[in-house]
């Protein structure tokens, strides 16, 4: 085999290792199937019961923010698991072996994205429960879980480049979720950004996971023409800017990540 197909079956081998590390550990598992149910549940009668939205129920507003969140804050299961493994000396055993130096992250980072979309499946399930429902074609809907996943794959490459910054799991859980919650909340996840004050408005028009959030809006047909149209140039081309932001997240972080990771096992 050239070193492209070693590369790709080293990486499987880890992602297997990893699927299987997941199932015997009960905290990611249930952080897996657990906690989407509860932010469903508490979004959608908590939040839901004091936050108006023009022409729409709330809960088709919100699902799209809560699909986002979640695989937004389940990226950094990559970058805890990556700093366990290197105080527990598995990045030494696997030095010793002959593989690919990239199947590491790639494995890894590919068995979070499965972990991604059980977590999204497990969200479908209980929006539609809440009464989610999609307005739009099977070819979008599928269109819609396809670039969240693409941004949760793209997304966990950064946590993994600050995962081995840092090198401890105290400190990594720390400053990801001091990065993640401005990240989501200072959005229009969960409230009409354009009800923010100037400043507030402007950050949250062009963060990315506003991005994202109005373009699964529009995939899954949970936009209301009551609202008005965004200003920001982003929210209006929400698709294509959304896929734009993956593929640069992955391109800048993955050889970054790639580049840590050999200086650290060096």
């Amino acid at each position: 085999m050239n070193a492209v197909q070693v590369a790709i079956s080293d990486g499987l081998t880890i992602a297997k290792r990893n699927a299987i590390k997941i199932k015997r550990t009960p905290d990611l598992l249930g952080g897996v199937t657990l906690f989407p149910i509860v932010f469903v549940l508490l979004f959608a009668y908590v939040f839901g019961s004091m936050i108006d939205i023009p022409g729409m129920s709330y809960t088709e507003f919100m699902i799209p923010g809560v699909f986002v969140q979640t695989v937004v804050m389940s990226a950094q299961i990559t970058g805890y698991t990556l700093v366990q493994d290197l105080q527990k000396g598995i990045f030494d055993r696997f030095r010793t072996l002959p593989m690919a130096r990239s199947a590491v992250l790639t494995g890894q980072t590919f068995s979070d994205l499965l972990m991604n979309a059980g977590s999204l499946v497990v969200m479908a399930i209980m929006g539609l429960v809440v009464g989610w429902r999609v307005h739009s074609s099977p070819g979008e809907v599928a269109l819609g879980f396809l670039m969240l996943l693409f941004f949760a794959y793209a997304f966990s490459w950064v946590t993994a480049t600050v995962a081995l910054l840092l090198r401890t799991p105290e400190v990594f859980n720390n400053v990801a979720t001091l990065v993640t919650f401005p990240l989501v909340f200072l959005s229009n996840a969960f409230v009409d950004s354009a009800r923010l004050p100037g400043p507030l408005r402007v950050v949250a028009e062009w963060n990315p996971v506003s991005t994202i959030t109005q373009a699964a809006r529009e995939l899954f047909g949970n936009t209301n023409p009551a609202l008005p149209v965004p200003d920001a140039w982003p929210l209006q081309h929400a698709v294509p800017v959304s896929l734009g932001w993956s593929v640069l997240i992955l391109v800048v972080f993955a050889p970054l990540a790639t580049r840590r990771y050999k200086r650290t096992v060096s």
